[in-house]
């Protein structure tokens, strides 16, 4: 298969990039389509598939992820490797970061991504240039910076007040800057603490404070949450990850990963805070993102596997009981055919007579009655003799019902159309009619000449357009009142790359892979009819940062200045947006002056310790080792 377009190359160091004019071609035929807007869906749309009623399939049938044209650069060169150097300034840390490290029962990928991946450095998005991390004697450090030739040395503004040392089974401890002046904290032991800070940077104001802690089962992290205020009631809701062990022996890994939505309130009879609701997603991946509506009304989840709500305190093993006798449950109906008629068996109930069952044809439609109960009806797959079609109840108390076929010859893949009460019976001369019609497409030995006649597919003559991934991922909404799939993107092969909070007001953005650039996408969850908006492009990252096999964290200024990503040890890449040139520069190939550069530079950082945190902001990256914190000034001067 041959993309639609036509494309063109661009050269970077060890390997050449295709990079097509249009976003058509590439997978195109495996991505749905939208109805209206096709000019404008022809830049790659991701159709939004909407799960639930009637109403809410038309309101966001004609919903997508829509890729804004004026963002993307089809004449870009690549990246022009920069030897500028990197003002980068080091602090030793007086206590080495609370690392925990994966014990011998954490094996799965699962454990990797969610924990073993952990980054351990947070930025307070509501504060320019503050980050914190929390040290092995338990307390929360912060570093502000105000003037890079004049560090101060991080500060203690709280401290755990739990030995964390003194528990074999805790996770990494894990804060969330929830607003201005409220942080959730997890220590990692299961226990869950709602801090009220004051106004963070204010000497004068700040304070945390312990307005509520409470135990919540098994350890987690905490991966969002959000400050709510209705009706001049305060409440905050975070999203607390765990993967947790299966009950059974099922198959796969042997664990699943629980997502539970914890809101508290604060009362006002006694001014006290306390839980008042508590749901769990359960599902076998981690997520790449999840994060709250603003509002409280939603949550967001882009995964490789799906999510479902459980009722909370519903037994695991009763739940697996039951899906258990569903899927053994004996079918409601069995179904044969050939190429003339189709005969269907139902079993009746002991002491059925002729009187209880009622049976009406129609051409593409049938209404099967017993003892005054409705059994089947619906729409027939294809039409039918209805005049010809008759039934009778047999020896063994069962009622079998032949239906003619009007168009002979038609194989029908179901019975009644949406129906999946019935099993299919195929005879054995039907399975041997279809294994003969097969049997050239298999042999039973080896070829020993495949150059001649027809050769065999070759898997490395294929074009990146032809290649099919597995694993896909996909973007889903869930309502949070009545706990429902809402919409679901299906992301197919655009690679989830990173998440970073552009404004802390709003849901953070979330970065994916297209084609060969990466696209920030901020969501918002008040515009029905945009409710993902493609906000910026860095161009050619998507196939930059693949050829880093090494990366371990991936960021981005809340600004789009510059995207950044580091390598498990010493190595930080930054690629900077395409800036205007100072002095004239000429296109050999094309003869066409050359007006913007985007700048790739490399920062090595003097340590052999590994690299367990990393966050960028508008003028700085920061880069947390065990023992050092590392600040590079990305934002020079000109």
């Amino acid at each position: 298969m041959q993309p639609s377009t036509r494309s063109r190359a661009l050269h970077f160091p060890g390997g050449m990039l295709h990079r097509g004019v249009s976003w058509e071609g590439t997978h195109a035929a495996s991505q749905p389509r939208c109805n209206e807007g096709s000019a404008d869906l022809s830049t790659r749309a991701l159709l939004i598939l909407p799960l639930g009623s009637r109403e809410a399939m038309e309101v966001a049938a004609n919903c997508s992820l829509r890729v804004k044209r004026p963002l993307l650069d089809p004449r870009f060169e690549g990246y022009k490797l920069s030897l500028e150097p990197l003002p980068c300034y080091e602090l030793e840390l007086e206590a080495a970061v609370a690392e925990v490290k994966l014990r011998d029962d954490q094996y799965t990928l699962e454990h990797m991504h969610a924990f073993g991946m952990y980054n351990y450095l947070h930025c307070d998005s509501w504060y320019q240039d503050s980050v914190y991390y929390i040290d092995n004697l338990g307390r929360i450090m912060n570093l502000t910076v105000m003037l890079d030739t004049v560090l101060a040395r991080p500060r203690e503004v709280f401290r755990l007040p739990t030995d964390l040392t003194a528990f074999d089974n805790r996770l990494c401890a894990s804060i969330h800057f929830t607003s201005s002046t409220w942080v959730t904290l997890s220590d990692g032991t299961g226990r869950l603490y709602l801090i009220a800070t004051g106004e963070r940077g204010n000497n004068t104001s700040e304070k945390w404070e312990i307005v509520f802690n409470e135990e919540l089962g098994n350890p987690f992290i905490i991966i969002h949450s959000i400050s709510l205020l209705k009706a001049e009631e305060h409440s905050v809701a975070t999203l607390l990850l765990r993967v947790e062990k299966e009950g059974l022996d099922m198959k796969g890994s042997g664990f699943f990963v629980s997502l539970e939505w914890v809101t508290i309130s604060k009362k006002n009879k006694d001014n006290k805070y306390e839980i008042t609701k508590r749901d769990i997603l359960r599902g076998k991946s981690v997520p790449h993102y999840a994060a709250i509506e603003p509002d409280g009304n939603g949550l967001m989840i882009v995964s490789y596997k799906s999510f479902t709500f459980v009722p909370v305190g519903q037994d695991v093993e009763e739940k697996k009981d039951e899906d258990m006798s569903d899927k053994i449950k004996e079918p409601l109906y069995y179904w044969q055919q050939t190429e003339e008629d189709l005969t269907v068996t139902i079993r009746l109930p002991e002491d059925s007579t002729k009187e209880d069952i009622q049976v009406q044809f129609l051409p593409d439609h049938v209404n099967i009655v017993l003892k005054g109960q409705r059994f089947l009806e619906g729409n027939l797959y294809s039409s039918v003799d209805h005049e010809s079609s008759t039934w009778i109840i047999k020896e063994n108390n069962s009622l079998e019902i032949s239906l003619i076929k009007k168009n002979e010859g038609l194989t029908w893949p179901e019975l009644v159309v949406g129906d999946k009460q019935g099993e299919f019976i195929r005879d054995s001369a039907q399975c041997a009619a279809i294994a003969e019609r097969l049997m050239h497409l298999t042999s039973e030995q080896l070829n020993p000449d495949p150059d001649k006649g027809k050769p065999p597919c070759n898997a490395q003559e294929l074009e990146e357009c032809d290649i099919f991934f597995e694993e896909s991922s996909s973007l889903c909404r869930f309502d949070g009142n009545t706990l429902k799939t809402t919409h679901v993107v299906n992301l197919g092969s655009n690679q989830y790359l990173f998440s970073v909070i552009v404004d802390p007001k709003e849901m953070p953005c979330f970065c994916l892979r297209h084609d060969v650039d990466a696209l920030l996408w901020q969501p918002h969850s008040s515009k029905q009819d945009e409710m993902w908006e493609h906000i910026a492009t860095f161009n050619a990252l998507g196939y930059v940062q693949a050829s880093k096999r090494d990366k371990k964290f991936f960021a981005c200024a809340p600004n789009y200045s510059y995207a950044a990503l580091c390598e498990c040890l010493r190595r930080v890449f930054i690629y900077r947006q395409p800036t205007p040139m100072s002095t004239v520069l000429y296109n050999r190939k094309e003869g066409r002056q050359v007006g913007q550069v985007a700048k790739q530079q490399v920062a090595s950082l003097e340590t052999n310790d590994p690299i367990v945190g990393f966050q960028a902001t508008n003028e700085r990256l920061f880069v947390l080792t065990t023992r050092n914190l590392f600040l590079i000034k990305v934002k020079t001067e000109n």
